[in-house]
């Protein structure tokens, strides 16, 4: 493992009983590595096995922070696997198979990557082989490795995590280390928010900017109607005032360019 709390936590996790681990997750105290406050509200980052780097991957998927239903199932993977005599660097890996995306998150994901040609330049069928035979090739993550509250609720991203203090520490004691570790690899951040964060992190580590792949719009279903217009699957015609598509446009044009460059580059 790279730069990692597991080692901290590990006896903590092999003692809590499961009601124990229930009210940490609801209220951290044990599991709380700081806080702060921003703008007149409270900032809590908890601890969460989502220390795990895989260092073969040659993509990263990159989210904004782990929210409490994910802390819930890292954590209680974590503990199950110590319980059940996994090695800590074992257990660490087990917990983090909760932060990878399910559902239509990872379908919406999967098409926007084949269409802008990421697929191809991987040299395999489609993205989706990531969630499954090539599994060992990606890496999930998040700008803010460790779960984020803002008066006890789930970190949305606003205020930007660049402008406030704490977060940024976060932001570049942990994701910046997991890039370095990560040279080769392709960045794909999912939202502006964790575009921000991972360009400016590329920009102090000195990453390639060609192999950060920033723009795409976020795969959650409340955004169903850009990712349509991104994949082509709704006209502009039909298009509500919330979305922009000249910014859409411009985005997968770029992100098209950008993909075939580093098929040009390999």
């Amino acid at each position: 493992m790279t730069n990692s709390l597991f080692p901290t936590f590990a006896p903590l996790l092999r003692t809590l009983t499961t009601t124990e681990l229930e009210a940490e997750i609801a209220q951290p105290r044990h599991l709380l590595i700081e806080t702060g406050e921003a703008r007149g509200k409270r900032i809590d980052v908890a601890y969460a096995p989502f220390d795990h780097v895989n260092l073969n991957a040659d993509v990263v998927i990159v989210g904004l922070t782990p929210g409490r239903q994910q802390m819930r199932n890292a954590l209680v993977a974590a503990r199950r696997s110590l319980l059940n005599g996994r090695t800590e660097a074992q257990a660490a890996e087990d917990a983090k198979v909760f932060a990878s995306f399910s559902g239509p998150m990872r379908s919406n994901l999967v098409a926007m990557l084949d269409s802008i040609g990421l697929n191809r330049t991987l040299d395999i069928t489609t993205a989706g082989s990531l969630w499954a035979g090539d599994a060992y090739r990606v890496h999930f993550t998040s700008i803010l490795r460790y779960p984020v509250f803002m008066d006890g609720t789930n970190y949305t991203g606003a205020p930007s995590p660049t402008a406030i203090p704490l977060l940024r520490t976060q932001l570049m004691k942990w994701f910046a280390d997991e890039m370095k570790a990560l040279p080769n690899a392709v960045f794909v951040p999912l939202g502006p928010v964790a575009g921000e964060a991972v360009d400016l992190v590329a920009a102090q580590v000195e990453l390639d900017r060609r192999q950060v792949l920033s723009g795409l719009p976020h795969p959650s279903g409340a955004n169903a109607e850009r990712i349509a217009f991104f994949l082509g699957r709704k006209p502009r015609d039909q298009l509500s005032d919330k979305v922009n598509p000249e910014k859409l446009l411009a985005a997968r044009e770029a992100l098209t360019d950008k993909v075939s460059g580093l098929r040009a580059r390999d």
